[in-house]
């Protein structure tokens, strides 16, 4: 195991890479999951909001036994409401969070997110740095692995 200096320490640098590695995907991934949820509770919300908008106009359509002339005359907020009970349907939703309790979740995931691309910039650079500084260390000790490195393909191929 080769080791090299770090800020007054010496440490085996194949371990710091990987270490390096391993807290980038786990910040990107960390980020990825709240966007993820961030485009679930806009979606959500999004349904839930057009849900208690065309209420009243699917409830009246229910009374008048579901008169063609009444949903031609809605047929754009009875589709809106069939489309938002389908997707909570869907979802298994039996009780709707409200709308409040979403927002405060999508500002709490924000600024998780935000911090998190922050600690996640840093150690991109930090993994990048370390995988160069590797690479030239493994270069000078003549440790060049055939399958990362195109040039030494094409030489054993002629």
């Amino acid at each position: 195991d080769v080791c090299f200096l770090y800020p007054n320490q010496y440490v085996n640098y194949t371990q710091l890479t990987d270490a390096a590695t391993v807290r980038y995907h786990e910040l990107s991934d960390e980020i990825k999951s709240a966007e993820k949820r961030m485009t679930e509770i806009s979606i959500l919300q999004t349904q839930i909001i057009n849900y208690a908008k065309t209420r009243e106009t699917y409830t009246a359509y229910r009374q008048f036994g579901y008169s063609k002339q009444f949903r031609a005359k809605h047929e754009s907020e009875i589709l809106l409401h069939q489309a938002a009970k389908k997707y909570f349907d869907a979802q298994g939703l039996k009780k709707l969070p409200s709308v409040k309790a979403l927002r405060a979740e999508y500002s709490d995931l924000l600024t998780r997110k935000k911090a998190t691309y922050a600690d996640y910039r840093q150690a991109r650079d930090e993994m990048k740095n370390l995988l160069i500084a590797k690479e030239n260390i493994d270069r000078i000790l003549g440790i060049d692995s055939p399958e990362k490195d195109p040039i030494s393909k094409d030489a054993e191929r002629k």
